[in-house]
């Protein structure tokens, strides 16, 4: 029993040392909602269609939803965003079994070059290329699979930039 009482009080130890350093709020020490971020339209210098306005829509709702910081809709921001998508390409995965040159699954990617900068100084924040991509099934119609696609890699995208942004790294 008494080695039974010891076993608990050393797990429930261990448990809470491991979340010792887990703190609420964003990742890189600012206040939450504290700065706000303008996301002015990606510019798309590539032949796919509304890949610009995809990727500007999907960084705009992500975040809001992360909360980090506050969306500038009306007003200038204090950080701005600025982008340009500067490739888009598909690649085969897999292939038919009845014919090797027809591709069956694709895997479908963009770079797009991210230009952060503070408002009022000027100063560079980040500057990276950055990737996403997404599997698509073609099926019977290359056309609208690879429509179907472009929210996945607009969040994808979204996402990876958001994060940068949250922790803080640079």
């Amino acid at each position: 029993m008494r080695a039974l009482k010891l076993f608990f009080c050393c797990l429930a130890a261990a448990a809470f040392t491991g979340c010792a350093s887990y703190h609420l709020g964003p990742a890189n020490g600012a206040v939450a909602g504290d700065k706000s971020v303008e996301v002015l339209p990606f510019n798309n210098q590539t032949l796919q269609p509304r890949l610009g306005d995809a990727i500007t829509q999907a960084v705009r709702q992500r975040l809001q939803a992360d909360a980090t910081f506050h969306l500038a809709t009306s007003q200038p921001g204090d950080i701005v965003v600025t982008g340009v998508v500067t490739r888009y390409a598909r690649e085969g995965l897999s292939y038919l079994n009845t014919d090797v040159i027809t591709p069956e699954n694709y895997r479908v990617g963009l770079v797009a070059h991210v230009t952060v900068r503070e408002r009022a100084t000027g100063k560079l924040l980040l500057e990276k290329d950055l990737k996403a991509f997404s599997l698509v099934h073609v099926g019977t119609d290359l056309a609208s699979a690879e429509r179907q696609s472009l929210p996945l890699i607009a969040n994808d995208f979204a996402r990876d930039l958001v994060e940068l942004l949250a922790e803080g790294a640079w």
